[in-house]
């Protein structure tokens, strides 16, 4: 019998409202989609496919379609070889589906390494050695930011990233300045996401005072294609700046290099889901490096089943500075994995094993 591609559907539920400067998010859908082979039902290869409301430019009403027609095609090809269903989904053109290359291309790894949800072996999914990630503290009234930033530190967090530019700044610089009182910098790093919040205008004014705080980093100050204005804003600002929503959509590598040269940020922030997978993060990386770019990855709000390809992509590559890898703690039903955060480095345990009732119920 011949390979078979099939997808399901999963609402994860925030464990509280989750904020940004774009709004808040209570619940996120995830796809899986499922690659297998009758001959051998014992080996499925999974990937998530995630799309982000606001921010990705696959989220739209027929993303569940795309997907259905896309399995259907598939599976009308009727590959018995593996080789052969692996070169077919590859050459496909998924530019405009990011989260859906992303799942594909997760989905190949994963059944190449024999369906154990294991995409790279590395020392990380050996249980050896852990990968640094920042704390994400996300927006809220100043008593919800406090109690978080609080439990962060209490975990042994030495890097927290702040969401801001939901809140009155003033108020903003006010938690800042209470971290600080409570953290200096040599024992905590700061990081900011602005999510585009601040104005061209202000932008430099509000980095200042910012500023004051010493933190390593800001990501996205203004929102996207103005890269005149982040130009000045990258040459002028005290605090680094790092790329994130400006790198989403941007896919082919001339224009990739032509922003980069142009806008020179400190720091390009890769998320695979938003992005249109690991090769195209790599691909990102590279150009980043010639340039004497900083980046980081960072996971976009998936389940355990995205995080998990995601973070092992990360642990293949080496001197690590603190990643967004945080996140698989978010929802009320998650897949149980074996995903661990201790201390702030996520470890892949593999004596804890997966749980799978979600995904093998669909």
């Amino acid at each position: 019998m011949p390979f078979q591609l099939r997808f399901s559907r999963h609402n994860l539920q925030f464990k509280f409202d989750a904020r940004t400067s774009r709004g808040s998010l209570t619940s996120h859908t995830a796809y899986y989609l499922k690659l297998s082979d009758p001959k051998n039902p014992e080996i499925t290869g999974w990937g998530e496919a995630a799309p982000l409301e606001g921010l990705s430019v696959d989220f739209r009403p027929d993303f569940e379609e795309k997907i259905e027609a896309f399995c259907q095609t598939f599976n009308a090809q009727k590959h018995s070889v593996f080789s052969n269903a692996e070169s077919w989904l590859w050459e496909q053109d998924l530019h405009d589906l990011p989260a859906l290359k992303f799942a594909v291309e997760t989905a190949l790894l994963d059944f190449k390494n024999g369906g154990k949800k294991i995409i790279f072996d590395t020392e990380f999914t050996q249980g050896e050695t852990g990968i640094p990630i920042n704390g994400l503290v996300w927006m809220g009234d100043e008593k919800f930011m406090q109690q978080q930033i609080l439990q962060k530190l209490d975990q042994g967090y030495d890097c927290l990233k702040l969401k801001i530019g939901g809140l009155d700044f003033e108020t903003e610089l006010k938690i800042l300045a209470s971290v600080r009182a409570m953290a200096p910098p040599e024992k905590l790093q700061i990081r900011l996401d602005a999510n585009g919040a601040f104005s061209p205008k202000d932008a430099l004014e509000k980095l200042s005072k910012l500023a004051a705080f010493s933190v390593h980093s800001l990501e996205q100050p203004i929102k996207p294609n103005q890269y005149a204005a982040m130009k000045k804003i990258c040459a002028e600002s005290p605090i680094p700046i790092a790329l994130d929503e400006e790198l989403i959509g941007v896919t082919d590598m001339v224009v990739q290099q032509k922003m980069l040269d142009q806008i020179r940020p400190q720091f390009i922030i890769l998320k695979p889901t938003l992005l249109g997978g690991l090769q195209a993060s790599k691909k990102w990386i590279a150009l980043a490096e010639e340039r004497n770019i900083g980046w980081w990855i960072t996971s976009a709000l998936e389940s355990n089943i995205g995080l998990n390809a995601i973070a092992q992509f990360t642990s293949t590559f080496s001197n690590l500075i603190p990643q967004g890898l945080g996140t698989g703690q978010l929802y009320h039903n998650n897949i149980p994995s074996p995903l661990l955060i201790e201390k702030g480095y996520l470890f892949y345990r593999k004596n804890l094993g997966w749980q799978t009732e979600i995904l093998a119920g669909n």
